[in-house]
């Protein structure tokens, strides 16, 4: 089943994607998910500069809600979710990891590294499936096999 719904997201990224560039969006993430009794299909969005608006989420669900309907990737019922990733964003694809080079973000690990399953620092790189953070006067790189999430960490 998780394998399905990971395809399910790639179908809805491929159908959506042109329509978010094609509006100014960046499609941030797409994710066919179980909430509760239900399944949700999240898209992301996000925009350069200026962020993205409760009117931008409405636009694309909109506008893609047709596209959704006719294509028919989903055989069960679902709900269309669009949203913004937030200040505090999962970073899950490379071009999430490029775009947030020099933020402050927190790794949440498998296994502990020097006694600690939680890494907060800068990142300062990322490279085919790995990611470098300074911490603590350290540099510290990580296989993408050794996260288990990634966040950029935003200082109220």
């Amino acid at each position: 089943m998780e394998r399905q719904k990971k395809n399910i997201a790639g179908v809805v990224r491929d159908l959506v994607q042109p329509v978010a560039d094609e509006m100014g969006y960046i499609l941030w993430d797409v994710e066919y998910v179980k909430e509760g009794a239900e399944m949700v299909l999240r898209i992301t969005i996000d925009k350069d500069g200026e962020g993205i608006g409760i009117d931008d989420c409405e636009r694309l669900h909109r506008a893609i809600d047709p596209l959704l309907d006719e294509a028919d990737p989903i055989e069960n019922s679902y709900r269309l979710e669009v949203s913004s990733p937030g200040v505090e964003r999962t970073l899950s694809r490379p071009e999430h990891f490029q775009k947030c080079l020099g933020e402050q973000v927190e790794v949440r690990l498998y296994a502990p590294i020097n006694g600690q399953k939680k890494i907060v620092g800068t990142l300062a790189g990322a490279d085919g499936g790995t990611i470098t953070i300074e911490a603590g006067g350290e540099t510290i790189t990580l296989d993408e096999r050794q996260w288990a999430k990634v966040t950029t960490v935003f200082a109220w």
